[in-house]
């Protein structure tokens, strides 16, 4: 661990040097890259260096215990280096996790698509519910947030609804909700009290950037049609709606939340290049990770991640096992308590298999 810290150290300190070149300032895209990898390794170095002043006042302390005949001041280097040991271990944890391989998407964009499961009604008023809460957990970090696609049911619902969190760490944030959602309830509709259970599938997709997911516009079929929604002025009357199907693929996307059929396209190709970017890491990670099950859950469609009791006012997230009895506020966006465990869980398991 040591070597690799001061490798990082003198990368950068060479970091350093080339934003001070001018041959460097005049290129904005290099700049701007070599100031974001300086700003990521600070907080390593930063670490690094107090772990050597604690090493050094350590071995100090270590030097008088043995070799001074001062009762007082061996008592007092006794005393430090209880001290020290604690800060030492404390550090070592620290660079440990700073140590580990970063996400590259952590500080992407996501795209939310929340679809209702098994339940009917139910489950689409479901979807309509964690819609709002996760709307509502992008307002408290301040990011901003743009319905993609909808599908209402008619009753409040929705059959399904693609949201754009736009914000700094939306990724690493909202990474862990990919899963089924599990509500347990008693519907309005529900005359004799009898709690129902329904599902909804959410699945988080970074922005995919050009350079991450290349779509040659002959690999594209397009196609036109009329909105179709609830009645009244809000009805488009000319055929704005866009479906795009990636032919090699069979990945296909709609949207028909805009009037304009340019504004249309250009979201559902948003969406498709996110969509295809999560398909090749599905990919990638399965080939990667085929005999690994992550202790906060490997993302698929099919698994059951979380569950919201009304009766009893509990959320609880199978993944790791913790239960919190305070799910109004939770549906108002309060999700950083959840989050940051689950985030924790899966820093001790990476740290598990690390070989640092």
């Amino acid at each position: 661990m040591f070597e690799k810290l001061r490798q990082i150290e003198e990368r950068s300190h060479e970091i350093a040097r080339l934003l001070a070149d001018p041959a460097v300032l005049g290129q904005p895209t290099e700049y701007r890259r070599l100031r974001k990898e300086h700003a990521e390794l600070a907080a390593i170095v930063e670490r690094f260096e107090a772990y050597r002043s604690v090493l050094n006042r350590l071995a100090e302390a270590q030097r008088i215990l043995a070799d001074d005949q001062d009762r007082e001041l061996r008592e007092l280097a006794q005393l430090e280096v209880s001290e020290l040991t604690t800060r030492q271990a404390t550090l070592e944890e620290e660079l440990r996790q700073l140590l580990l391989p970063k996400d590259p998407h952590d500080d992407k964009n996501v795209f939310v698509e929340i679809r209702a499961g098994a339940g009917g009604d139910e489950a689409g008023l479901f979807a309509a519910d964690l819609a709002r809460m996760y709307t509502k957990y992008a307002e408290r970090r301040k990011w901003k947030v743009e319905v993609m696609d909808s599908s209402p049911t008619g009753v409040g619902g929705f059959k399904e609804i693609v949201l754009f969190l736009q914000g700094r760490g939306a990724w690493s944030r909202l990474k862990f909700e990919r899963g089924v959602h599990r509500v347990q309830r008693v519907p309005a509709t529900e005359s004799s009290g009898r709690i129902h259970t329904s599902t909804v599938t959410v699945a988080i997709l970074p922005e995919a950037e050009d350079v991450d997911v290349q779509v040659e516009e002959k690999d594209l079929r397009v196609d036109v049609y009329r909105s179709s929604g609830p009645g009244g002025q809000g009805v488009n009357t000319t055929d704005s709606a866009v479906r795009i199907t990636h032919i090699p693929s069979g990945v296909v996307v709609t949207c028909q939340d805009e009037r304009s059929q340019i504004k249309n396209r250009a979201k559902a190709m948003r969406v498709l290049k996110a969509r295809l970017l999560e398909r090749a890491q599905e990919v990638q990670a399965a080939a990667i990770a085929a005999d690994r099950k992550s202790q906060v859950g490997t993302g698929e469609r099919s698994e059951r991640i979380r569950t919201y009791n009304f009766p009893q006012a509990r959320v609880s997230d199978h993944r790791i096992g913790l239960t919190l009895h305070k799910l109004p506020a939770v549906l108002e966006g309060d999700l950083d308590e959840l989050i940051d465990a689950l985030a924790a869980a899966d820093r001790a398991e990476r740290l598990e298999h690390a070989t640092i």
